[in-house]
């Protein structure tokens, strides 16, 4: 599966929160989608502070140093998930360590109430966003089914993946990211494929 690329330097967002699907999507992007001169936007989507407070201390694991190589892709996705540090700024120094020519932006949205998939749409639209990364966990169902479309719906994402939801209502072209075991590669899912398989 090829990314759009005209050669004008593009703008690329990943969808940024403390997980290991997250991870692979950012390791994704930056091996296959950004290149020189592009810009990298890490965007984390995030509930009001007594829920992230709640959450957040569930997820915390003891202080370790932060081992910031991105040759090692379980050391990205374990410093990433927890640890002490703030995960996007790992993720931002990770991403320009890869690539230090591209310019890396984080964006935190807090939304009390709002929908998370449709925030992530109208900010990819105002960035005038080219390519939206997002991982994307493997379910059983989906493995077995296949990915259920949405169709045309605009119900939001009750009922939907929020990643299937942004692949089938965005804009620009949006790619849910899965790993294929450890050294497999990635499974890719766009609006004109699915479950494509690409080396790592």
């Amino acid at each position: 599966m090829e990314v759009p690329s005209s050669g004008a330097p593009k703008k690329v967002m990943v969808i940024a929160d403390p997980t290991r699907e997250s991870a692979i999507a950012l390791q994704w992007a930056l091996s296959h989608a950004v290149l020189e001169k592009d810009e990298l936007f890490l965007l984390h989507v995030e509930q009001p502070v007594s829920w992230r407070a709640t959450f957040s201390t569930f997820l915390r694991k003891p202080s370790s140093p932060v081992i910031m190589s991105t040759a090692s892709n379980s050391s990205l996705e374990a410093n990433i998930v927890g640890g002490d540090t703030d995960f996007l700024d790992v993720m931002k120094h990770a991403s320009e360590v890869a690539q230090p020519k591209v310019k890396v932006h984080i964006e935190r949205i807090e939304i009390d109430g709002k929908d998370k998939a449709s925030t992530i749409l109208m900010k990819s639209r105002m960035l005038s966003i080219d390519i939206l990364a997002i991982g994307q966990r493997r379910s059983l169902s989906n493995a077995i089914l296949g990915c259920r479309r949405s169709g045309g719906s605009t119900r939001g994402t009750r009922g939907i993946d929020t990643a299937e939801y942004l692949i089938e209502h965005s804009k620009c072209t949006c790619v849910g990211v899965q790993k294929k075991g450890q050294n497999g590669g990635y499974l890719l899912n766009s609006k004109k494929h699915r479950n494509f398989w690409l080396l790592a």
